[in-house]
C-alpha cells in the first residue's frame, strides 16, 4: 500500500494498493468511505474491503476527501473525489508501474461514500462548468453499500441529521440547482450499471434510498439491481467477513462480466 497525494490539503491524498506478484491487474476499484461527509471518519473505513479486493488480483484506489468540518463541503468534496479519480491516468498510473487497465474501473461506495461513487459515475452527464465535469477517468460500474442516493429524499426525511445539508449548504428548495448536480437519482439516466446493496435493518441510511434509486435507474433505461439484505445493518456491508460483505465483493466481479 502506498499513499498518494492528489492535491496540497492533508485530507487529498489516497491509498493505492496492488495485488501481489508481478502480474496483470483484474481491475481497478476505487473505495469511497462514508460517515455522511463528516470530518470524524475517514478513508481507515474502507481498508478491510480494499485488502480483500487487493488479495482478489485487484488494484485498489482508497481515496480520501475533503469533509464537512474539515474544508469539504459544496464544492470542496465534489472537486476531490473527481480529481482523486482523475489521477489514476497520470500519477496513479506511473505508482502502478503502469499496471492500472483504466477501462475497467468500478467504485465501491458506503453511506454518503455510495453518493459520491454514483455521482463519479455520472460525472460524464454533467453541464460543462460544473464540479467534476469533463472526467478524465470513466467508471465501468457502482457498487452502492446503502448508498444515499436521492439527496432531496435524504433531506426531506433527516437521514444524517442534517448531513445533507451541511454539505450542500442548504436545503433543497432554496438551493435547488446544487441538488441537480450532486444527487445520483438527479443525474440519470448515468449509463453504467449500479448495484445497490441494502440492509433491511439500516438504521442510519433507510432502504427505501436504494429502493428509489433503483426504480428511478431502471426506468430510465440503466441497468441497476437492489440487493436486499434481510435483518442487515449499516456497517455489516464494509466488513469482508460478513456474508454482506462479501455479497459487496461479488457485486464488484460481477460488473466486470
Amino acid at each position: 500500500m502506498a499513499g498518494l497525494a492528489y492535491g496540497s490539503h492533508p485530507s487529498q491524498f489516497g491509498e493505492l494498493t496492488l495485488p501481489a506478484g508481478a502480474g496483470p491487474v483484474r481491475a481497478v476499484a476505487v473505495v469511497v468511505h462514508g460517515g455522511f461527509w463528516r470530518q470524524a471518519y475517514g478513508l481507515e473505513l474502507g481498508r478491510p474491503l480494499a485488502a480483500e479486493l487487493a488479495a482478489a488480483g485487484w488494484a485498489v484506489w482508497n481515496l480520501e476527501y475533503r469533509r464537512v468540518g474539515g474544508g469539504g463541503g459544496w464544492t470542496a468534496t465534489f472537486d476531490d473525489v473527481a480529481a482523486g479519480l482523475d489521477t489514476l491516468a497520470e500519477a496513479g498510473q506511473r505508482a502502478a508501474g503502469g499496471r492500472l487497465p483504466l477501462e475497467r474501473v468500478v467504485a465501491v461506495g458506503h453511506s454518503a461514500g455510495g453518493q459520491l461513487a454514483a455521482w463519479l459515475a455520472a460525472r460524464p452527464t454533467l453541464p460543462a462548468g460544473a464540479p467534476g465535469a469533463d472526467p478524465v477517468v470513466r467508471l465501468r460500474g457502482v457498487v452502492s453499500q446503502a448508498g444515499v442516493l436521492d439527496l432531496v429524499d435524504a433531506s426531506t426525511h433527516g437521514v444524517g441529521r442534517g448531513a445533507v445539508e451541511d454539505l450542500l449548504g442548504a436545503r433543497p428548495e432554496l438551493r435547488p440547482e446544487r441538488y441537480q448536480l450532486a444527487s445520483p437519482v438527479a443525474r440519470l439516466p448515468i449509463g453504467v450499471p449500479v448495484v445497490c446493496v441494502h440492509g433491511t435493518a439500516d438504521g442510519n441510511v433507510p432502504i427505501r434510498q436504494s429502493e428509489r434509486f433503483v426504480a428511478a435507474a431502471t426506468a430510465a433505461g440503466d441497468r441497476a439491481e437492489l440487493l436486499t439484505l434481510p435483518g442487515v445493518e449499516h456497517f455489516a456491508v464494509i466488513d469482508p467477513s460478513t456474508a454482506a460483505g462479501r455479497a459487496c465483493l461479488d457485486a464488484a466481479e460481477r460488473l466486470l462480466c
